[in-house]
């Protein structure tokens, strides 16, 4: 049985609350609230038994006119979500609202909405993923293992002191970039920007590009020449 077949028998039960579902996703479908309460009606009306509920019948229910009714259901039938049914059985031909359609999109949509889901879990690693990440990061700057001090060390930035992995990759790359490769150095890195409630990477770019302007060291390049290198040593900092 395929899977919208299945929902209809589900439906059909009484085992699934279709309006949890439908009330999720109806403004995607870009169905008006009227419209969505016109449908639920509908729906309604065929669990108490009435699979054709006419006109009439809708709009005693609701505060608009039978023409609004008829109005509303000829667009959801062109728009795709709804449709006549006819059944033809002892040669009576019935006809009925199906609600089919409607439930084949909210299917749809269920579907996009997951994949969307899966597709944000993989392109945003997760905090715990970054937290992993960072003790590799070190070691590779480092060019060695990390003792278990110096993992003790890193956790407690993360777990006591509250520093993000992200900040706390910025303050390697400040460590990285004055060629003072220590925790030690990291480690007043972090108090400083803790000491100036500096949390966030936007903050912490910031920050260090202001200091950088008001340190700018002159070192001769390849050529001789004269260039200009920004550098800030954060263990001097007292301010």
């Amino acid at each position: 049985m395929k899977q919208p077949d299945r929902l209809q028998t589900w439906i059909e039960q009484g085992n699934v609350h279709i309006s949890q579902l439908f009330f999720q996703f109806y403004k995607e479908l870009k169905i008006s609230d009227e419209e969505a309460m016109l449908l639920m009606h509908v729906h309604t009306f065929q669990q108490a038994g009435n699979d054709f509920p006419t006109p009439d019948e809708i709009g005693a229910r609701m505060m608009c006119s039978q023409k609004s009714v008829t109005t509303m259901l000829q667009k959801l039938m062109q728009q795709g979500f709804i449709a006549i049914k006819q059944d033809e059985s002892e040669e009576v031909l019935t006809e009925s609202i199906s609600l089919q359609p409607l439930w084949n999109r909210l299917i749809d949509c269920v579907q996009v909405d997951e994949v969307e889901e899966e597709k944000e879990k993989e392109k945003a690693p997760s905090h715990k993923d970054m937290e992993g990440q960072i003790f590799q990061l070190f070691e590779q700057e480092f060019g060695r293992f990390l003792s278990p001090m110096e993992i003790e060390t890193i956790s407690m930035w993360m777990d006591q002191d509250g520093h993000t992995p992200a900040v706390i990759k910025m303050a390697l790359k400040e460590a990285v970039i004055s060629q003072k490769m220590s925790l030690r150095y990291v480690d007043r890195i972090l108090f400083e920007w803790k000491k100036k409630n500096i949390k966030t990477s936007s903050e912490v770019t910031k920050h260090a590009a202001t200091f950088r302007e008001k340190n700018i060291q002159i070192q001769p390049s390849a050529d001789n020449t004269a260039k200009k290198v920004k550098f800030y040593n954060w263990l001097e900092d007292r301010n």
